[in-house]
């Protein structure tokens, strides 16, 4: 996947150019890179991740393609508290499939929102792991845990192929 392909993961469930967002265990930084571009320079993102050395990374690909974009580099794991301001939208792509206990991560997350918020979820769509991506879940098992943990409106936003796993999506949910 390229940079294209992750802009249109995220395309349809950003309302809006601005607002507050984070990225969720966000690496090196592919899907902070295009919600920068869908969200642009009147926006802040706060970048979780606990490897600093892909955060770093980050911040110099961000530098160089969108310099005016606010961005917040947050050290720590996502699965603890985080200081964050209340969010419009948060991004969490290829990150969730780390996590055994999603129902202790999830309402957390969604208490990071504001009311009305958008949570976009990239996964790979199968609910079988393999050791680097251990614990996967499909959109139909997503949408049941966000339904379960008081997230609304759940749905498909687009699939890509993936030559890990199969197949890749995005996925909305609004608090």
């Amino acid at each position: 996947m390229d940079h294209a392909d992750h802009v249109n993961l995220l395309r349809d469930g950003v309302p809006a150019p601005g607002g507050v967002w984070a990225d969720f265990g966000s690496g090196a930084g592919a899907f902070t890179l295009a919600l920068a571009e869908l969200i642009g320079p009147t926006a802040r993102i706060y970048s979780v991740d606990k490897d600093r050395g892909a955060l770093q990374a980050q911040a110099r690909a961000m530098r160089a393609r969108f310099p005016a974009v606010g961005v917040t580099y947050i050290a720590a794991d996502f699965t603890g508290p985080l200081d964050l301001p209340p969010l419009d939208g948060a991004v969490m792509a290829n990150a969730l499939h780390f996590v055994r206990d999603k129902g202790a991560v999830v309402p957390a997350l969604r208490r990071y929102l504001k009311p009305g918020g958008a949570f976009i979820l990239v996964e790979y769509n199968t609910d079988r792991g393999n050791p680097w991506v251990p614990h996967p879940l499909s959109f139909p098992t997503w949408a049941a845990l966000a339904r379960e943990h008081g997230f609304t409106a759940t749905r498909l936003l687009a699939v890509r192929p993936s030559r890990f796993l199969g197949e890749i999506y995005s996925a909305l949910s609004t608090r």
